[in-house]
């Protein structure tokens, strides 16, 4: 190699040297009266030249040993990598659950070191929380120490979901929790900014908090989700732009809680869900241009409360939803350019009440609504510029109760309404430019 090495320096310097000697040559020729060509300037210019080009060639070797070198180092941090992900995958497998907690938090920190495969090491966590669970200890096939295990796993995913612009946040990442029983857990204060999904999962008992945690842009999913006893709690949150989807979701004795929860342009769906003995809370909830969607919900003897929120641009949806012996309070809620809808809806001795509930330039409509034996409550509302819209709705047996309301400037609708036994009750209500539309039907009680 040598050899070869000065044979080709030796052929680059001699190019370079004919070269500056017919560059130095036409320069002294062009010269008034002419020049001999000064043989030690096309030396050191043919010197120049070639210290240059070896100093260039130097620094490519250079660089392409470092390559090298670099590439050897990352091909062993990787393959330390893989030996560490084996070894703690190893010991989530182990019998004793002190091995597993080992397991845990060793794969937590290969997630923390090894950015490339962080998703994976959060995959291997999730699909852990995702395996047969039986929280009873009485129960055939309770594990001794495996809620430890599991409160472990979330406690540690917790941990990463706290600060987004750490180096080792989690908070972009996607969690999967399909199918996955919970007995409880802690998310609360958490940033969640990718997918999340609890699909079909069951929460039994005990609660699983999101309380102050936020949602940006990212999908929290429960479609399915079977909640009997437990509860999951959003107290406080903040949704931007994100979802939460409780769609076909089961809910039996549970409580889900979004009390003093803000929603700016998010959207929660509650879309074909069933509740049955269950509480959703939305008491203090702030709604700005986000959607709360109820859509064909099923409620028998469930109690949903709206109590002291405030909409303003966004719209809650309970079109074509069954009430049977159910709660929807709106208890002093605020309606400012908000909808509230309840079209084509079915209450059958079930409440929703709007008492001392403000409406400013907001909607609630009942259009096409079913009432036998239910009933909806304004008692000691107000109402200035908004409207409440009853047009073709059936009242049997039922009772729309405006009692004391204060009307000015709003409006409501009973045009094409039928009623068979049912009574609209206006005693005490004081109206100031309120505009009516009744239809053809008998004046109702204090009209």
């Amino acid at each position: 190699m040598a050899p070869v090495a000065l044979i080709v320096a030796g052929v680059l310097g001699w190019g370079i040297y004919h070269y500056a000697y017919d560059h130095f040559a036409q320069a002294a020729a062009d010269q008034k009266p002419p020049k001999p060509v000064n043989i030690n300037d096309v030396l050191k210019a043919t010197v120049t030249a070639l210290t240059l080009v070896g100093a260039v060639l130097a620094g490519l070797y250079a660089y392409r040993k470092q390559l090298l070198a670099e590439g050897d180092a990352h091909r062993a941090d990787a393959s330390q990598l893989a030996e560490r992900y084996t070894t703690a995958a190893e010991q989530l497998g182990h019998d004793q659950a002190a091995v597993r907690l080992a397991g845990v938090y060793a794969l937590a920190r290969l997630a923390d070191d090894w950015a490339e495969q962080r998703q994976v090491c959060i995959d291997v966590l999730c699909a852990y929380l995702r395996m047969p669970y039986e929280p009873d200890p009485t129960a055939p096939g309770h594990k001794a120490g495996e809620r430890e295990v599991r409160q472990t796993i979330i406690r540690v995913i917790r941990d990463h979901l706290q600060e987004p612009d750490a180096a080792t946040a989690w908070c972009l990442h996607d969690f999967n929790f399909t199918g996955a029983v919970f007995d409880g857990g802690n998310f609360a204060t958490s940033h969640f900014r990718g997918a999340t999904s609890f699909f079909g999962a069951t929460f039994s008992g005990g609660t699983l908090s999101f309380r102050r945690a936020t949602f940006n842009g990212g999908t929290v999913n429960f479609v399915g989700a079977m909640f009997n006893g437990g509860t999951v709690d959003f107290g406080r949150a903040t949704f931007s732009d994100g979802t939460v989807d409780f769609g076909r979701a089961t809910f039996s004795d549970g409580t889900v809680s979004f009390d003093g929860a803000t929603f700016s342009g998010g959207t929660v769906y509650f879309v074909g869900a069933t509740f049955s003995g269950s509480t959703v809370n939305f008491d203090g909830a702030t709604f700005s241009d986000g959607l709360v969607n109820f859509d064909a919900a099923t409620f028998s003897d469930g109690t949903v409360y709206f109590v002291g929120a405030t909409f303003s641009g966004s719209t809650v949806d309970f079109d074509g939803a069954t009430f049977s012996g159910s709660t929807v309070d709106f208890d002093g809620a605020t309606f400012s350019d908000g909808t509230v809808s309840f079209d084509g809806a079915t209450f059958s001795d079930g409440t929703v009440s709007f008492v001392v509930a403000t409406f400013s330039g907001g909607l609630v409509s009942f259009v096409l609504a079913t009432f036998s034996g239910g009933r909806v409550d304004f008692g000691r509302a107000t109402f200035s510029g908004g409207r409440v819209d009853f047009v073709g709705a059936t009242f049997s047996d039922g009772l729309v109760d405006f009692d004391a309301a204060t009307f000015s400037d709003g409006t409501v609708y009973f045009d094409g309404a039928t009623f068979s036994g049912a009574a609209v009750n206006f005693t005490g209500a004081t109206f100031s430019g309120t505009v009516f539309e009744w239809g053809s039907f008998p004046l109702p009680v204090g009209a």
